[in-house]
Parts: C-alpha cells; sequence; structure tokens
C-alpha cells in the first residue's frame, strides 16, 4: 500500500472512531488504542482532520467531529426523509389507482 493510501486510511480509521463521541471527544491516547495506531500518526491524522474542517480539538483537549461532519449527517438525513416522502407519495399513487 503506497504511503498516501496508507495516510488516508489512517485519516479515516480515527473519523470512524470518534463516532459516538461528539460532545464529550476522545482523547489522543484514547485514538490510538482504538485504532491500533501510534499517538504521533493520530496526531497528524488529527491534524488533517482538524485543517479539512472534519474534526475539532476540545477546550478540554480532546477531538471530536466538528459541526462539518454533523452538518452531512444533517443533510443525509434530510435527503432521506425526503426520499422516504417521496416514496410514500408513489406507493399511495399506486395504491389509488389500484382500486379503481
Amino acid at each position: 500500500m503506497s504511503r498516501t493510501v496508507s495516510a488516508a486510511a489512517r485519516v479515516l480509521r480515527v473519523l470512524k472512531a470518534l463516532k459516538g463521541h461528539t460532545v464529550t471527544g476522545l482523547s489522543n491516547t484514547e485514538l490510538a488504542q482504538l485504532t491500533g495506531d501510534s499517538p504521533s500518526n493520530i496526531t497528524r491524522a488529527m491534524q488533517t482532520l482538524i485543517e479539512e474542517g472534519l474534526a475539532v480539538k476540545l477546550d478540554n483537549g480532546r477531538f471530536a467531529h466538528s459541526v462539518g461532519v454533523l452538518q452531512i449527517a444533517q443533510a443525509h438525513a434530510e435527503h432521506m426523509a425526503r426520499l422516504q416522502s417521496r416514496m410514500q407519495e408513489i406507493n399511495q399513487r399506486i395504491a389509488a389507482g389500484s382500486m379503481n
């Protein structure tokens, strides 16, 4: 695996490890334990995530997803709700048509 792919995979593993810790965050050590990576590699991964607006360093020194990640999640939820509403509308039209 190339260095670039390896570094990208590390960043993505760290991003996934932050799941469920948006408010309290995780420490560098906790992230290292969760990902099986070294604290120095976690530091580099977090720098990348912070620079890209996908993570923040909290006042307590721990790391968490940024508002940007939460906005992505919210946009997904809204998109799914719109699709679900559209599917219900189509199903109602199908059901109404079958009654004629």
